[in-house]
């Protein structure tokens, strides 16, 4: 079982950047795939961001490409998020995910509560 905890979320003027962290707990946080999605008010939740359990491989969504790089450090136990040129679309409560490489909240079987990012116009 893995516990996880997002935090690093905040209020952000658009442009800037912010740097999202999960830390999870457990031993076996190297064997899974991590992902972060995201849920803005009155949306359903969407994929953002996944990394397989070895760091090699990644995947994005199309609106976040080249503004969100997704990694980790197994030795750490963390996830991160980094978010550059924010836009006010991005504005959502983010969560981090633990389980199989992919883009459908199925694929994950661990979540964290969720950081509020907001983005401002």
């Amino acid at each position: 079982q893995v516990q996880l905890v997002e935090s690093g979320g905040g209020l952000v003027q658009a442009g800037g950047s912010l740097r999202l962290s999960c830390a999870a707990s457990g031993r076996t946080f190297g064997s899974y795939a991590m992902g972060w999605f995201r849920q803005a008010p009155g949306k359903e939740r969407e994929f953002v961001a996944t990394i397989s359990w070895s760091g090699y491989e990644k995947y994005y969504v199309d609106s976040v490409k080249g503004r969100f790089t997704i990694s980790r450090d197994n030795a750490k136990n963390t996830l991160y998020l980094q978010m550059n040129s924010l836009k006010p679309e991005d504005t959502a409560v983010y969560y981090c995910a633990a389980g199989l490489y992919g883009s459908s909240s199925h694929d994950y079987a661990y979540w964290g509560q969720g950081t509020q990012v907001t983005v401002s116009s």
